[in-house]
């Protein structure tokens, strides 16, 4: 297993950025994923310099950023914020790109709110993904789309739902990821998911079923992890906490965590 961690904000200063990967890949991590935003607050070829010195790739790059603070979204009636959120898609594919790196849509889809229509929704975000998916193709990076519980993303909430979205669409530079808290939502079984799409997506997101420390929650990251080894994803599986504690504690705990329960080596 390639286990990767996700800082769910941007990180504003190359310094404090530089100085996380530094710990991470200390902690034993094997990459880092970051929430992008618009403007970048310093140069990709900086950061790619931070994650060569320690030798932590960049594995994702998360979009949501532009979807709650630029307002773009892909099921929006309004033809130039579509407009808008593709551009913006294309820009983060460039980055995605520079860095090795694959993109993750989930937020921008948008919410009922913006357009409470499935099928117009639905028409929509399979539009503004087919034109941003050639940016995609021509970069030679993926994009891939995270199945998000319907609490927080208007549309697309199961692998199934997603995977034929994918398959729709055809093209070899989108995919699609899954996410355990978002699983434990909406699928009937987290396990019997994994096992069927695995083999299938393109990235990974582990999170408790509260989003907090692992082991707080009840999810059962044994099975979690068994199943996705037997499944043959070979992707990184990204570490997802969001509540209760600073980054460089969750990064500790659940590295702790994933170890002491025998899934993932101790650093040498």
């Amino acid at each position: 297993m390639k286990l990767s961690f996700l800082l769910c904000e941007p990180v504003g200063e190359l310094s404090e950025l530089a100085a996380r990967m530094e710990q991470l890949a200390e902690f034993g991590y094997q990459g880092v994923e970051l929430t992008a935003k618009y403007p970048f607050d310093y140069s990709l070829d900086e950061v790619a310099a931070v994650s060569e010195r320690f030798n932590l790739p960049v594995v994702s790059l998360l979009s949501g950023w532009s979807y709650s603070n630029e307002g773009f979204c892909l099921c929006s009636p309004d033809g130039k914020i579509r407009a808008a959120a593709v551009a913006r898609l294309k820009d983060y594919l460039d980055a995605a790109a520079k860095l090795h790196a694959v993109l993750v849509v989930g937020l921008m889809q948008g919410l009922r709110s913006d357009e409470p229509d499935d099928v117009f929704a639905s028409s929509r975000i399979a539009a503004c993904l087919t034109e941003a998916v050639q940016r995609a193709q021509d970069q030679n990076v993926t994009l891939v789309i995270e199945p998000v519980n319907h609490l927080q993303v208007g549309f697309h909430h199961t692998a199934d739902e997603v995977g034929e979205l994918v398959q729709g669409i055809g093209s070899p530079a989108l995919g699609y990821m899954l996410d355990t808290i978002h699983m434990n939502i909406e699928e009937r079984s987290v396990i019997e998911t994994i096992r069927r799409h695995g083999r299938h997506i393109r990235h990974f997101h582990l999170c408790d079923s509260n989003g907090g420390p692992f082991g707080s929650g009840n999810l059962d990251f044994t099975s979690v992890l068994q199943a996705l080894e037997a499944s043959g994803y070979e992707g990184f599986t990204s570490v997802k906490i969001y509540r209760k504690l600073p980054w460089h504690d969750a990064a500790q705990q659940a590295i702790d965590y994933v170890r002491r329960i025998g899934v993932f080596p101790h650093s040498s």
